[in-house]
């Protein structure tokens, strides 16, 4: 088989075979990979000058690798989150084409050893509760595009939808009746179960009402002025709208980048405002590691006042506000005396019972 055939047949496997057939990948994911590969196979016909059905993949070795890698930073000006998952895809092919070709095993080797780059951890960006209910006023509520967005921004908030099952979300996936709930379909075709409150399930009917469509049916629940679902973009237009509108009331919005992924984690950080278990969250918002979770413990600005104000000046604490243990004159002298004793171990007869006894 020539080299140029074997990488379209590594190509083709990989999505039909592999991604599709073998691991049930979702549109979205399988998008991702296309995209890397794309990027990677245009910026190889550019450098070698060649057309991208003449390419081999001999020629898409660890050294064009490493220079598609630098070209993303460099000349595409992606962050270095982004780079990452770029190389993450292109491991994923290279592994299928090192176990479907043995003669390509060495150089998927070389181009597996390729490591990630260690990006800075940029803070989590989400609204304070003040914010979120100004976003959620700026919405004209005499209108039909105003009671739309009114109600996609509720729906958002109370269960932190990502936006891609914000818009695929279908009329027949949601119980508005007690107990009210709705379905969720997330990553990985995992679904999950997320009450409603009372008032959100309200703000639904209503709105399916308003729109004449049947409760039972698959029609999508937000749909853009020419009735069809609305897109990612869509949902960030109207976010960023309302943002803007809400700013000359909430001056604190005009400060923060406002998208449909700040909804998913405000709804996080309001929950464990509130006292829920992150185990709880996790279920809500469909984590599939519980670390994701957890980071949302650390961010949230209200929690950190409550905390330092604790035993600040006012606090709790505001008869003694430095810790007793920096201002114990005895101190050294209690850690000097450790070293002056030594552990004595009882006989066996005596259950191994550890005594400290006093140096002579």
């Amino acid at each position: 088989m020539p080299s140029d055939s074997a990488l379209a047949g590594h190509l083709r496997t990989f999505f039909e075979a592999h991604l599709i057939g073998q691991r049930r990948l979702s549109p979205h994911t399988v998008l991702a990979y296309r995209d890397a590969l794309k990027l990677l196979l245009r910026f190889a016909a550019d450098r070698l000058d060649r057309r991208v059905a003449d390419l081999s993949f001999d020629d898409l070795d660890v050294a064009m690798i490493l220079g598609f890698l630098s070209h993303l930073e460099r000349d595409r000006a992606n962050a270095v989150a982004t780079r990452n998952l770029r190389l993450a895809a292109l491991r994923t092919f290279y592994r299928h084409v090192a176990a479907r070709d043995p003669q390509s095993f060495a150089l998927c080797q070389r181009v597996l050893a390729i490591p990630a780059k260690r990006a800075p951890q940029p803070s989590v960006d989400y609204l304070e509760r003040d914010e979120m209910e100004a976003l959620l006023r700026a919405a004209d509520r005499s209108t039909p595009d105003g009671r739309r967005d009114y109600a996609l921004m509720s729906f958002a908030w109370q269960t932190g939808a990502r936006v891609a099952e914000i818009t695929a979300l279908r009329a027949c996936d949601l119980q508005l009746e007690a107990p009210a709930h709705v379905r969720i379909w997330g990553k990985g075709s995992k679904e999950r179960a997320v009450p409603l409150w009372a008032k959100t399930a309200a703000v639904l009917r209503a709105w399916l009402a308003e729109r004449g469509v049947d409760p039972r049916g698959a029609a999508p629940v937000f749909v853009n002025i020419r009735g069809q679902p609305l897109t990612r973009w869509g949902v960030r237009h109207i976010l960023q709208k309302h943002a803007r509108s809400a700013a000359d009331t909430c001056p604190g919005l005009a400060q923060k980048r406002v998208h449909p992924h700040v909804l998913r984690h405000t709804t996080a950080v309001h929950m464990l405002q509130a006292g829920a278990d992150p185990s709880a969250i996790r279920d809500v918002l469909g984590h599939a590691s519980a670390q994701t979770t957890w980071r949302y413990t650390h961010v949230s600005l209200e929690m950190k006042r409550k905390a330092v104000e604790s035993y600040g000046p006012g606090g709790a604490n505001d008869e003694s506000p430095v810790p007793q243990w920096h201002r114990d004159p005895d101190l050294l002298a209690e850690l000097e005396a450790i070293g002056r004793r030594r552990i004595y171990v009882a006989p066996e007869s005596e259950r191994q019972r550890h005594v400290v006894v006093d140096s002579p």
